[in-house]
């Protein structure tokens, strides 16, 4: 298993791949090749910037252990990974992935999150 460090003097665990059982065979996604998280109870969908969708039977919680500040949970069943956001619709109440997956945002986060966001644009635009 390949493990990414971050750059950061905490005590904070390296990022991780995270495994996927896929017929008989693990797949080792990358963080970054992660788009978003949904999460359903005890099992959580995984959305890839390859458009592929995998179910792995960890909560959103523990997988949160393996992703780095570029994640972003935005509801209390998803989490975003910022370098993929395409577009964000009807007042930041919505989310759309480059993946096509759309992600609801909380009501309670909205003005947290657009501000994050926000903050990011003003980052990114030259």
């Amino acid at each position: 298993m390949q493990t990414f460090t971050k750059v950061s003097s905490s005590s904070v665990p390296a990022t991780q791949e995270i495994a996927v059982h896929l017929l008989g065979q693990t797949l080792w996604l990358k963080p970054e090749d992660i788009t978003c998280l949904e999460g359903e109870g005890n099992y959580t969908f995984i959305y890839t910037c390859r458009g592929k969708r995998y179910l792995v039977s960890k909560t959103l919680k523990n997988l949160t252990e393996h992703l780095d500040k570029s994640f972003l949970r935005v509801h209390k069943s998803y989490m975003i990974n910022t370098d993929y956001i395409a577009e964000r619709i009807d007042d930041d109440r919505i989310i759309r992935m480059s993946c096509g997956k759309e992600v609801a945002v909380s009501r309670r986060k909205t003005k947290e999150i657009s501000d994050i966001l926000d903050s990011f644009d003003t980052r990114i635009s030259a």
